[in-house]
């Protein structure tokens, strides 16, 4: 049966690159683009024997690594490698400490990705050369609260995320089609899984998601 590919970017350009090296390294994969975590989360529903994700750590609906840890708590077995612009060594680590099976580089050649994707769909983690032994010596960044966001439902997930961005209530109840009511109760039981008791810590607490600002500038997407 062919394999199942999920691109996760909200970069065109290399999306297309991406499927170009899946194509390279999976001849017969099924390939799915989605430019989001709404509609990665939708692909996923979709395509629940899919086989690989690749995701991008900042696409619309993220907030740094909390699209990887949720992925991780929703579908634990589906492998999910993070594909960055960023290079930093805490960057991978943290990648690998909240489950990716993966960091492939988007500065990486075409060749080091269609092999990156091979070695992980084989059930191996894949590093850039060097780079594994580096980051083992290094302090890991896995926090509970990785644990708690990832037990989120994916409607709580996009609720919170919602949150982040300021939005109201009411606001987020028109963009979710559903009730201010419903959406009170989505708040309430965000609020207690997370362990905060207003949006303020919520905010705060997602903001540990997020990639090192001195990362930003290098994060591309």
């Amino acid at each position: 049966m062919a394999q199942t590919i999920i691109v996760a970017d909200d970069h065109p350009l290399f999306r297309a690159a991406l499927k170009q090296a899946v194509s390279q390294a999976v001849p017969d994969a099924e390939t799915v683009e989605v430019d989001s975590i709404k509609a990665l989360q939708a692909a996923v529903d979709s395509h629940p024997d899919a086989d690989l994700v690749l995701l991008d750590l900042n696409m619309p609906g993220a907030h740094g690594f909390s699209g990887l840890v949720f992925m991780r708590g929703q579908y634990p077995g589906l492998p999910v490698v993070v594909v960055s612009g960023s290079e930093e060594l805490q960057v991978m680590r943290r990648s690998i400490d909240y489950g990716a099976s993966g960091f492939i580089p988007k500065s990486a050649p075409l060749p080091t990705i269609t092999e990156a994707i091979q070695a992980v769909l084989e059930g191996d983690v894949w590093l850039p050369a060097g780079v594994a032994d580096k980051i083992e010596q290094m302090h890991s960044d896995a926090t509970d609260f990785s644990e708690k966001l990832a037990s989120l439902t994916p409607q709580q997930f996009r609720v919170l995320g919602m949150l982040a961005e300021g939005l109201l209530n009411k606001q987020i109840a028109y963009d979710l089609d559903v009730s201010e009511a419903t959406i009170k109760a989505h708040i309430t039981a965000v609020f207690r899984k997370l362990g905060v008791r207003n949006r303020t810590q919520a905010v705060i607490a997602i903001q540990q998601m997020e990639i090192d600002p001195s990362d930003q500038s290098l994060s591309g997407s």
